[in-house]
């Protein structure tokens, strides 16, 4: 698919993006020392957000944009701005409000926080510039910028010797992350004689079938699942809760979206590469439901959600590998908003149960349960997506992410069944279910209406080999749904208690890497 080349000059643009960098200048020398470091950085993420604002009216009003502030031979300062760099832009710049508002009164007194603060807005600037970048060299520099900014915020307290573990498995694994996008860069000199996106996306189509073309696409998917934290470079990820609960808000809500945006950014390209897509669909397939399965195990709050969002990547980069890109636009956006959240609100767990709440038992669903919850789930889905008009036929990948969907909502209505609703299970349920699948669906349509032109509209023929691993997926995810909704029952078995206490350690991957890592680190 030929993206179109739009090379404008828009004058609010232009007085905009630089002022961004502003932002992180007075971020940078400008803050004092203590509180008043704090405050002024929540300041300087409140002129982000509405920079971010302004940007995406702006480009509502006047429509995509593509342009350049400054030329030196094949490399430029240009700044892409299209629905996607609107969303993406809103979405970094709101989180980066929430949680800098958050971390005034969370290191209120800590003789660092004026450092805390700085490195904090440079992360959130770094990421703002990288969503509005306009070529793939300006990509790479501020893909490095965030992962560097980031890793101070990781190693803000020394003195806990996981969390700088994970910080220098981390750094490692950007540096490895880093490499394969330069790889990506180079060939894309080669192959195009440009760097620009929209020259680019328009020339995509020309290099079908290339081995450079599959090649680079490989690059960059590989970059991409690195900094996803993608099977098996997620092992750093679970052992970064010791850093301050606003670095994992960010972290987890913000920053761990990068390669995902990377593979969103660059789909015109990736679709040219089906055997690209498929790598990117069965690693994120696997890491989604290996994730899952541990995540239910952990006795940690910000560990399990740190495991959810490792699995909640590996579910994004299915919808990529699926050429479902809107959808996973969308899955961003809600994990985001959710992730941060959970983690800002962590702590509010340890208030209400010592308040004496206390979490009700799940006694195991039986057969009929799940037969019902199954059936319940796809009568409704069948009806939601009538009432939105959603087409399902040749799209072999949207049928398997709406069967994951009408599992997720009979789980919904599993849960229903095991707590105190279980009386009021067929009322509740189906309305509960039909809000879901309504919002849901409802978003997706929203979603495809605006990055329609930004991303590509996607759905590939495929072999059978393919088809039977896509069905191998879906019966895989079906087994997780069975296996959490049988759990009650297997406790008692021997096999379980021993599958448990793997699992409960990630299957022990993470110490084997942890330990060749320190091996061949140097001392």
């Amino acid at each position: 698919m030929s993206s179109p080349l739009y090379v404008t000059a828009h004058p609010e643009y232009a007085l905009l993006v630089p002022g961004l960098l502003v932002f992180v200048l007075c971020c940078m020398g400008l803050c004092s020392e203590g509180r008043q470091s704090a405050i002024t950085a929540s300041r300087v993420a409140a002129g982000f957000f509405l920079s971010a604002l302004i940007c995406a009216s702006a480009m509502l009003m006047t429509g995509p944009s593509h342009f350049s502030l400054a030329q030196v031979g094949p490399f430029s300062l240009s700044f892409r701005m299209d629905a996607l760099s609107a969303i993406m832009g809103v979405l970094i710049s709101f989180l980066g409000l929430i949680v800098t508002r958050y971390s005034v009164n969370y290191l209120d007194g800590d003789v660092r926080q004026a450092s805390f603060s700085r490195w904090l807005c440079a992360t959130v600037g770094s990421a703002l510039l990288l969503v509005v970048s306009g070529n793939l060299v300006q990509f790479a520099l501020f893909w490095f910028s965030t992962s560097l900014c980031l890793h101070q915020l990781l190693i803000f307290q020394p003195d806990r010797s996981a969390g700088m573990r994970a910080a220098k498995q981390k750094f490692f694994i950007s540096r490895c992350s880093e490499i394969c996008l330069v790889g990506a860069v180079l060939l894309t000199w080669k192959l195009f004689g440009t760097f620009e996106f929209s020259e680019l996306f328009a020339k995509a189509e020309l290099h079908q079938g290339k081995m450079e073309l599959h090649l680079l696409c490989g690059f960059l998917a590989v970059a991409a699942l690195m900094r996803s934290a993608q099977f098996p470079f997620h092992t750093w990820l679970p052992d970064t809760m010791d850093t301050p609960t606003p670095v994992s808000a960010l972290m987890h809500a913000g920053i761990i979206n990068a390669g995902g945006f990377l593979i969103v950014r660059m789909s015109p390209l990736m679709v040219m590469s089906t055997p690209t897509l498929n790598i990117l669909a069965l690693t994120g397939a696997f890491t989604a439901i290996f994730a899952g399965v541990v995540m239910m195990t952990q006795t940690s709050i910000k560990r399990s959600l740190a495991w959810s969002t490792i699995s909640q990547m590996g579910f994004m980069m299915l919808q990529c590998g699926l050429g479902a890109f809107v959808l996973a636009v969308l899955h961003i956006v809600a994990h985001s908003l959710y992730k941060a959240h959970a983690f800002l609100s962590s702590g509010s767990i340890v208030s209400r149960s010592r308040s004496g709440w206390v979490p009700t038992g799940r006694p195991a669903a039986r057969v009929a349960v799940l037969v019902f919850s199954l059936a319940a789930s796809a009568l409704v889905g069948l009806g939601v997506w009538a009432i939105f008009g959603i087409q399902l036929e040749g799209n072999s990948g949207l049928i398997l992410l709406s069967s994951i969907f009408m599992m997720a909502v009979a789980h919904l209505l599993w849960t229903l069944w095991s707590s105190s609703f279980r009386r009021s299970l067929f009322v509740w349920g189906i309305v509960i279910t039909t809000a879901a699948a309504a919002s849901c669906f409802g978003l997706h349509s929203i979603f495809n209406y605006l990055l329609a032109g930004s991303v590509p509209d996607y759905a590939p023929g495929r072999s059978l080999l393919e088809y039977a691993i896509m069905a191998c997926v879906g019966l895989l995810f079906m087994g997780v749904l069975v296996f959490q909704s049988q759990m009650p029952v297997w406790a008692g078995h021997q096999w379980f208690r021993l599958l448990y206490v793997q699992a409960s350690n990630g299957f022990y991957v993470g110490a084997y890497i942890g330990r060749l890592f320190k091996k061949h680190s140097p001392q």
